[in-house]
């Protein structure tokens, strides 16, 4: 089976378009989310009617719940709280109920498991060696993927101890690891719609678990055209010209 893992889409339709387009000419199997379908761009509902007829399983992200009132909008930023209140107030109602209705993870499928912050708590952010080596005894899954922090990589989990996984070299398009027996993998496939990696283009990955390899790919899209709707929308411009830095 190969699977397309897409993660904090974030509202960013040209980023998704393209996304699709490129993972089309290699294929897959079945789309899996880990969550974050909105918030911060300007396209929730566009975002969220594909998701709602395509991918399948689904689990919720952060922003997804605050944008349909779950949780404390003040643990969000300025400009994070501002987009969760356009994005509440401009989805349709079939589209908020869908998010309201988002299951959270972790999720354990037959051949991997998803998450968005940590296994432990969907709402922590695993970055360092050390944040991963903490929640080791909680990953669900030998291969599983998680989302929120927005970079590309993760880690490989050996007992107790973690090792950073490389992503994908900002003049390349894709880094392929292959999967170790007798090793467990927390793994990230980076943002589709808001890098913060210092790596602009959108990020995924592809998991083939008949091979056990997992190829993490970047490509560009049509930033401009992202940042423009934001802009046009009335949303804080810092989330438009963000885009251009990976950040």
């Amino acid at each position: 089976m190969r699977y397309l893992i897409l993660s904090d889409i974030h509202s960013n339709w040209e980023a998704l378009t393209a996304v699709l387009a490129e993972a089309g000419r290699e294929g897959y199997d079945r789309i899996v989310c880990c969550g974050d379908l909105v918030g911060y761009g300007a396209d929730p509902n566009r975002v969220t009617d594909w998701v709602r007829e395509n991918v399948e399983p689904v689990i919720r992200g952060n922003h997804d719940k605050i944008a349909v009132g779950i949780g404390d909008l003040e643990w969000f930023n300025d400009a994070a709280q501002e987009s969760a209140l356009w994005t509440r107030s401009t989805l349709t109602p079939g589209n908020f109920e869908y998010l309201l209705a988002l299951p959270q993870g972790p999720m354990v499928l037959d051949d991997l498991a998803i998450v968005h912050g940590s296994p432990a708590d969907e709402d922590e952010y695993i970055i360092t060696p050390t944040d991963a080596s903490m929640v080791a005894a909680s990953v669900p899954h030998p291969v599983t993927f998680f989302g929120h922090t927005h970079l590309q990589g993760g880690f490989q989990l050996i007992g107790r101890a973690a090792i950073a996984v490389n992503r994908v070299p900002l003049r390349a398009d894709r880094f392929e690891l292959e999967l170790q027996p007798d090793v467990t993998y927390l793994l990230n496939p980076g943002s589709i719609g808001q890098p913060r990696d210092t790596d602009p283009r959108a990020a995924w990955a592809v998991f083939d678990s008949e091979a056990r390899r997992v190829t993490y790919r970047r490509c560009g899209y049509d930033i401009e055209g992202a940042k423009a709707k934001i802009i046009q929308s009335g949303l804080p411009e810092g989330l438009a010209f963000r885009l251009d830095l990976g950040r």
